[in-house]
């Protein structure tokens, strides 16, 4: 049962989102049931994968023989041309409770859910974090084993009828402790099953973002970043002798941000935005690049286009 929290996303805008559709670019394995516009290859399909039956599922792709045998219902999955599972990499860690990132990266990602949910796609929420006591946060129907920083949590939805479920998960989460995008993204490509198409939402305010990008797309997965950053991020407006606190570390640095700091930081900051775009293009991905504080109808019907993320 869900709880009483406001909708994520208004039903105006959810009408809208009806008619856009994720953008892949390489050939998938899933559910034979999905609804992607694309040029198929024959009529023959190639058995992929199994994976457990979920709630939602359609029942003629139990495999009985299974059943009969062993007593798992399983569901078989196939190489299709025109079918996703849609992985939401959601990062959690404390540096996306500023400015109210985490907020703006939930909401993306509960449309981008919602539109491969009305497609009869199959979507997988992955919350990249470590609480401070040094356990991983998030509650998971289905978690990867292991522990330690960068833990990815898992829950998955399928079917339309799942999206009060999923919005209801994602309102649900918070900002709190570090977290590590490389060990998160190694964690995902230990798991089974078709390849799909990946959505990080982060800041990537991580040593570790290169090497993390690089590797999500293993396995021939499609990869999509919508990078969220805060107002005093892009356009820091405090100045004089200040103490900046590292809110995942606790790390603080005496800095005097005068004019000619404040200069300095923009020109790094725009040639590490430069290098993630460029980054990204190299790996064939999708990319937008979102202020937390930015107009959201824009950026869902607008720079999820713009960036290749949707159509």
């Amino acid at each position: 049962m869900t709880s009483e929290r406001p909708p994520i996303l208004d039903p105006e805008l959810l009408g809208a989102l009806e008619r856009m559709q994720l953008r892949t670019r390489r050939r998938l394995a899933g559910m034979i049931s999905g609804e992607h516009r694309s040029k198929r290859y024959g009529s023959s399909l190639d058995f992929a994968d199994f994976r457990e039956y979920q709630q939602g599922d359609d029942f003629r792709r139990i495999d009985y023989q299974t059943l009969a045998r062993l007593d798992q219902m399983l569901i078989r999955l196939y190489e299709a041309e025109d079918d996703l599972v849609v992985r939401l990499v959601i990062d959690t860690s404390a540096s996306m409770a500023l400015d109210n990132k985490l907020q703006r990266a939930v909401e993306i990602a509960a449309a981008i859910g919602f539109v491969a949910l009305t497609r009869r796609d199959v979507v997988t929420v992955h919350t990249l974090t470590e609480s401070r006591d040094g356990a991983a946060s998030g509650t998971a129907s289905a978690s990867a084993p292991g522990s330690g920083r960068g833990r990815a949590t898992q829950t998955r939805f399928s079917s339309r009828a799942a999206w009060p479920q999923l919005s209801d998960h994602l309102a649900g989460l918070t900002a709190e402790g570090a977290g590590s995008l490389v060990r998160s993204a190694a964690e995902l490509l230990s798991r089974s099953g078709p390849s799909g198409l990946t959505v990080l939402f982060s800041d990537l305010l991580d040593d570790g973002w290169e090497t993390a990008l690089t590797r999500l797309p293993g396995r021939g997965a499609d990869l999509a970043v919508v990078q969220v950053l805060g107002a005093s991020e892009l356009d820091p407006q405090v100045a004089g002798d200040v103490d900046l606190v590292d809110i995942e570390t606790g790390r603080r640095m005496p800095m005097s941000l005068t004019e000619s700091a404040i200069e300095r930081y923009g020109e790094r900051r725009d040639a590490w935005l430069d290098r993630i775009a460029t980054r990204v293009a190299g790996l064939n991905a999708g990319y937008v690049l979102v202020a937390a504080d930015a107009d959201l109808r824009q950026t869902l019907l607008g720079s999820l286009r713009s960036g290749g993320v949707a159509s």
